[in-house]
């Protein structure tokens, strides 16, 4: 057995105002109720909202608040995202931190919630870390897991766990519930995907193991969510399959098919260009 405790943090988030020191708050009674817990993650833009106006320059005040959580608890810190300053570009960006206060990665979202996540930039690598003596973690961001191969190159890259957190605050999140679940399911991981409340989403965050058990589903107000997994688990599913049965990384591994709908250069996805523009929907003429 290779245990590791990991919570999710399903708090209030308020749009437009720092809510770091809320989130240290939540941090510091987490840790006091629980201290066995190894690794926090809370969800989407939790620190100032879905507002691009706040977005930080790294390494500034906000990254070293985050920096010096994680140290204090000696623990693993996602803190959600926030939106970043690179240049001219925006991204939405989230941090891993370790027990000694170190950023170890740093992920863009690579799929910003286009049309309405507007003027944020797209990240184009893929985000795993290793937590020694555990195992191998994955990070992808709220949108992204809407595009199954993000979390399977994360898979593939060896990720055994994927920390997702999301900010849903709309009436799709029942079908996230389903894809959380799948994709859990089809690459043999856990897959904790969290997300926010009142101004941060509404709530229903799930963490589901690598046969597909769904190991809690929480509810639309604040939660703070401690779960102890073992990595073993994942391992033994792998090897023997989902339950005993199907063994999808294998079979992906061992796939006779190469899939052109990947190659631009080959493929003809006309029939996606007559979907056309991609824009906010208006109103229909009536």
């Amino acid at each position: 057995m290779v245990p590791f405790a990991i919570a999710g943090m399903q708090i209030p988030i308020v749009a437009g105002i720092d809510n770091t020191p809320a989130m240290r708050t939540a941090l510091d009674i987490l840790m006091h109720r629980f201290p066995w817990v190894q690794m926090v993650v809370f969800s989407e833009l939790a620190a100032f909202g879905p507002l691009p106006g706040h977005a930080q320059l790294p390494g500034g005040p906000v990254e070293a608040e985050f920096r010096e959580m994680a140290k204090s608890h000696r623990l693993w810190l996602v803190p959600g995202s926030y939106f970043e300053r690179h240049g001219a570009a925006i991204h939405n960006t989230a941090l891993v931190i370790n027990p000694a206060g170190a950023v170890v990665a740093r992920y863009h979202k690579m799929f910003p919630f286009q049309p309405y996540e507007a003027g944020v930039a797209a990240g184009t690598d893929f985000c795993v870390f290793d937590v020694p003596s555990v195992g191998r973690f994955g990070l992808s961001i709220c949108y992204d897991m809407w595009f199954p191969e993000t979390t399977r190159t994360l898979a593939a890259l060896g990720a055994e766990v994927v920390l997702h957190p999301t900010m849903t605050d709309t009436i799709d999140r029942d079908v996230e519930l389903s894809i959380a679940r799948a994709m859990a399911a089809v690459n043999q991981c856990y897959f904790f995907d969290v997300n926010g409340v009142s101004g941060g989403g509404v709530g229903r965050s799930i963490v589901v193991d690598p046969c597909g058990h769904v190991l809690h589903q929480a509810g639309s107000g604040t939660e703070m969510i401690p779960i102890e997994i073992d990595l073993d688990q994942v391992r033994r599913s792998r090897r023997i399959g989902i339950r005993g049965l199907g063994q999808p990384l294998k079979s992906f591994r061992d796939r006779q098919v190469e899939f052109a709908v990947y190659d631009r250069a080959r493929f003809d996805a006309s029939s996606l260009d007559n979907l056309g523009p991609l824009e906010r929907p208006g109103r229909e003429p009536t």
